[in-house]
């Protein structure tokens, strides 16, 4: 039900791996993979219940002791040695993905619930979660704009791009967050991209000259 290679990732996370410390790089990697993956299975699905089925193996797969998962996939052993014991996270994810499986034109409900799930994930890269960090504004605010506007540049219909855009700018305000903590300056690049692509209308987020740029700010400033 997988592919065994891992997905190359696009400019932006790479960007965001680079200025990711030590501690935290091979987790967000393999979130950021697993992430991929599942927006490959939506992609190619034009049959919701045979999505849900692929999704469902991920959601097993993650749910199933580490001792007894299958082996030879690139993307879930790389979780196995990352995320061993944080895997509801990741679940929460798979949950997410499996919103937008929803027919078409995409609900504000399902955008809701699909940009929760990334966010699940993407904090817990962290060991954080909205209800325990001390700055969840910071944290989640980035994880939130990177996670919509990463969606709304990949989708055709304009309705939900608008959505997506209207959704993505609608935590904070569409400002940037605070000043995040130096581990998490990753985010802070993936958070800044991505609320530049949603001020542009859900444009891709490395487009036009001003991306490196916004990306080397948020790594040095943490915003």
């Amino acid at each position: 039900m997988t592919d065994d290679a891992a997905d190359l990732m696009p400019p932006e996370a790479e960007l965001a791996l680079a200025w990711s410390g030590q501690k935290v790089r091979g987790p967000l990697s393999m979130a950021l993979q697993l992430d991929r993956r599942l927006a490959r299975i939506v992609a190619r699905t034009s049959e919701p219940m045979l999505g849900q089925m692929r999704l469902a193996w991920w959601r097993d797969a993650l749910g199933t002791p580490l001792a007894d998962r299958p082996r030879g996939d690139a993307v879930l052993d790389g979780l196995g040695a990352h995320w061993a014991g944080r895997e509801s996270a990741l679940i929460a994810l798979v949950d997410g993905w499996e919103q937008v499986l929803e027919e078409p034109p995409l609900s504000e409900r399902a955008a809701r619930l699909f940009g929760e799930g990334r966010c699940a994930a993407l904090l817990a890269v962290y060991d954080k979660t909205p209800e325990d960090t001390s700055d969840p504004g910071a944290l989640y605010a980035a994880a939130w704009h990177w996670s919509f506007a990463d969606f709304a540049a990949r989708v055709s219909r304009e309705e939900e791009r608008a959505l997506l855009v209207r959704l993505g700018l609608g935590l904070g305000n569409g400002h940037p967050a605070l000043r995040l903590p130096r581990e998490a300056r990753g985010l802070a690049v993936l958070g800044a991209l991505g609320l530049r692509a949603l001020q542009r209308g859900g444009r891709p987020l490395m487009e036009g000259r001003g991306a490196p740029v916004a990306a080397l700010r948020a790594a040095i400033f943490g915003r």
